[in-house]
């Protein structure tokens, strides 16, 4: 079974149960979290971040709790939040909603594992359980690296002033990570085994990236520009009552059911087959 088959029959399997419109979800559990540590000084921080030692002692909620923990402590977060939720939607639109739903959960396994081979590796140096903390920081950054690897020459204001394109940010991230890989590696040399917590969670999270990338690496993003082309035709359309415009070949979803979906033809395909965007990338084509 090829790679492209996987996912689609992932997808036909599973597609029903993916989460719409995840990143606000995840936007709610870190404002929660934000003021959780706010109202409690801190102190509530001690008991969301992943600790694989206190889940093995039955604090089960810290596999959840730690997608709570938000990218920073001051009310600046909330810009952080927004770029991140932008972000987001974005990948959903272009990918298709069970395709990010994938992304972002195979992102939070690939975390969960991480901090279990670091409490392993720790626990082994130091000749008893020793806890090590992981935070869900890898997940966006993750997120902002698929985004770099769609729409490299889109241009953001860094500091709200400075106009630089995404993918020189995301080259920038990945010179911080393998410098802060670097700099890991020597302290666990210098006997500090708890840095292995940090290289994990940076291997686990390159990981997800690529893995999804070699998986996803066939499909092509529909732009903006076609989007609003398209929902611009749609809007002249004249329709006949109960009469749908667009069917998906795959899981027949039309444009009457599934409204906030996209539809398009195959080229590739021999014949008019039309495919709703979770499946125009991923489906078997007709020949």
């Amino acid at each position: 079974m090829n790679r492209r088959n996987f996912l689609d029959n992932l997808q036909r399997k599973w597609g029903k149960y993916a989460i719409y419109d995840l990143t606000k979800y995840m936007i709610g559990m870190y404002v929660i979290g934000f003021i959780l540590i706010l109202i409690t000084n801190g102190a509530a921080g001690g008991f969301l971040y992943l600790d694989m030692n206190a889940v093995f002692h039955g604090q089960i909620w810290r596999l959840v709790t730690f997608l709570m923990i938000p990218p920073g402590t001051s009310f600046l977060v909330i810009i952080t939040l927004i770029f991140y939720a932008s972000i987001g939607r974005t990948l959903e639109q272009t990918w298709g909603t069970f395709y990010y739903n994938v992304y972002i959960f195979s992102g939070i396994i690939f975390t969960i594992l991480g901090n279990l081979v670091s409490f392993i590796i720790v626990s082994l140096a130091n000749g008893y359980p020793t806890s090590v903390i992981g935070t869900n920081y890898y997940i966006l950054m993750s997120m902002f690296l698929a985004f770099a690897l769609l729409y490299p020459d889109m241009q953001v204001l860094l500091m709200f002033i400075i106009p630089i394109k995404v993918k020189w940010m995301a080259y920038g991230y990945y010179a911080l990570m393998i410098y802060q890989i670097y700099q890991d590696l020597q302290f666990i040399r210098a006997g500090n085994v708890y840095m292995w917590g940090d290289v994990a969670s940076i291997i686990m999270s390159l990981l997800n990236f690529f893995i999804f990338y070699y998986l996803t690496r066939q499909r092509t993003h529909v732009t903006f520009k076609q989007k609003r082309r398209k929902k611009a035709f749609q809007q002249k359309m004249v329709r006949p009552n109960g009469i749908t415009k667009h069917k998906c070949a795959v899981c027949g979803a039309t444009d009457e059911s599934n409204p906030e979906l996209e539809f398009r033809f195959c080229s590739k395909c021999n014949g008019n087959y039309e495919y709703c965007q979770n499946h125009l990338f991923t489906h078997t084509h007709v020949k």
